[in-house]
Order: C-alpha cells, then sequence, then structure tokens
C-alpha cells in the first residue's frame, strides 16, 4: 500500500502537492508513521518523507509534519549544535527575510530573542520592504536569516550591501542559497524569458541565476568574514540519511 501512496505522491505536480500538504497534514504524518526518517525540527518519525522539487523531483525531501526541506533541516541542526542561538542568556536582535513556515512559529516563540520578519510580499513580514533598501539602521542586528532570496533579487550585489549594512559588528548571518558546487562562476542570462526554460536552465522559473563556488567570494568582497560549513561532513552518515540530508549542501556562515 505504501508503495502505491509513493507513486501517486510522484505523481502529483509540486504546487498541488504543497497545497495538499498544508491541508491534510495531520492525515499525511499519520499514514507515514514509522521510524526510517525522523525531522529533527520536532523530532517525529516516519516511514517515507514526501518527494519534492521543480522537474524531477526527489524522493524522500519534504517533511510530512513540519513541511522541511534538506535545507531547513541542516539549517536546525547547524543552529541547535554549533551556536547559542536556542540557548543564549543575553537577547538578541533577529532579521529573518521571507520566513520559513518550519520556522517562523518556533522562531516567535523564543524568549531569548527580538524577532523580526520582512518580505516584500510575505503575510509573515513583520515588515514589508525591499532588501536593496531595507528600512533599518545601520549596526541593528546581530542575527540576520536570508535564505533562498538572493537568486531572486537582480541586484544582489546591493541586496548583499545591505545586508552587510544592517548587521551589528560581531552578528552573523546566514544566507543559504541554491548552488551547483561544479561551477566555478555563477550563470545568469537575462535573454532567457520563457519560465519552462528558465526552470530548466536555473532551477525554477523565478530565478534570476546559478550560483557557483564564487558566490562565497562575493560575499567577500562586500566585507563579510565568511565560512563555508560543509556541515553534513560533521555529523554521522547514518543520521544524514536518517534526517534526509543533502550530503555536501554548504551553509554560508558570514560575520561582520
Amino acid at each position: 500500500m505504501k508503495k502505491a501512496f509513493k507513486f501517486i505522491l510522484n505523481t502529483i505536480p509540486r504546487p498541488i502537492l504543497i497545497r495538499l500538504s498544508i491541508v491534510v497534514r495531520p492525515v499525511l504524518a499519520f499514514m507515514l508513521k514509522g521510524s526510517r526518517f525522523t525531522d529533527p525540527i520536532d523530532g517525529k518519525s516516519f516511514s517515507m518523507f514526501l518527494p519534492y522539487g521543480y522537474g524531477t523531483q526527489r524522493n524522500n525531501v519534504l517533511s510530512p509534519s513540519t513541511l522541511s526541506l534538506e535545507r531547513h533541516r541542516l539549517l536546525w541542526l547547524y543552529l541547535q549544535n554549533e551556536t547559542d542561538f536556542f540557548t543564549s542568556e543575553t537577547k538578541k536582535k533577529v532579521l529573518h527575510f521571507a520566513p520559513e513556515q518550519e520556522f517562523y512559529k518556533r522562531f516567535k516563540k523564543q524568549p531569548n530573542i527580538e524577532y523580526t520578519t520582512t518580505d516584500l510580499l510575505s503575510p509573515l513580514a513583520d515588515v514589508k520592504a525591499d532588501i536593496c533598501n531595507l528600512p533599518f539602521e545601520d549596526n541593528s542586528y546581530d542575527i540576520i536569516f536570508c535564505n533562498h532570496v538572493l537568486e531572486h533579487i537582480p541586484d544582489d550585489t546591493k541586496a548583499m550591501q545591505e545586508l552587510y549594512r544592517v548587521l551589528k559588528p560581531g552578528g552573523m548571518g546566514i544566507f543559504q542559497i541554491p548552488q551547483d558546487l561544479s561551477r566555478a562562476t555563477t550563470f545568469s542570462d537575462d535573454s532567457i524569458v520563457d519560465q519552462k526554460e528558465r526552470a530548466k536552465i536555473f532551477g525554477q522559473y523565478d530565478h534570476i541565476r546559478v550560483y557557483g563556488r564564487d558566490y562565497f567570494d562575493k560575499l567577500r568582497n562586500i566585507g563579510f568574514k565568511v565560512i563555508e560549513e560543509d556541515y553534513t561532513n560533521k555529523i554521522a552518515p547514518e543520521l544524514v540519511e536518517k534526517y534526509c540530508l543533502a550530503k555536501g549542501e554548504i551553509i554560508p556562515v558570514c560575520f561582520k
């Protein structure tokens, strides 16, 4: 029965799958309950995760409970194990761009952070703002999360400069992006306007570029000290599989 269920899931278009996942999340979590895979964000375990992706879908990617993807679970583990984000006794100011559903309510409840969300369109945003022209004072935030945003921004240099400007000296920013590590340099082509062609080349129809390994140096040129954190190499292989992480994904951890 589970094989048939998996086949059906793989045939559902991605946007519809996401909407169904949100609506019937409790049912999915019950049907897929098991012990093979675990979502570290809420600790719940399942026999399988849901498929996900544009075009060719990846199996065991979308958590049935939190709807987290590989990158979200990896970031959660990094914050939990390598930082004092959840445990700091000193209250920190946090700015979160385009807040992800799996983080939003959890971060909002944390007593040790002053949490501000921002985006142009997201209904979760406390402040509606353009990342290239932020309404915040210089040196305002201890921590900034800006994940899977910059690939949508035409002038990503200006956006990075604004991130640097509003981060406090000594502050930490995490700026995850979809990245092709086989590419030495970032690729973009404004002449490609067909949405299907853009999705094929850039991974998503509304992406502006495919970042290469030079992404980290671009951040350094803005002024950030960048740690290219290959965190899956610090996690036991059996846990990488159990948490359904993407082996080799780099977390760009930036400091001012």
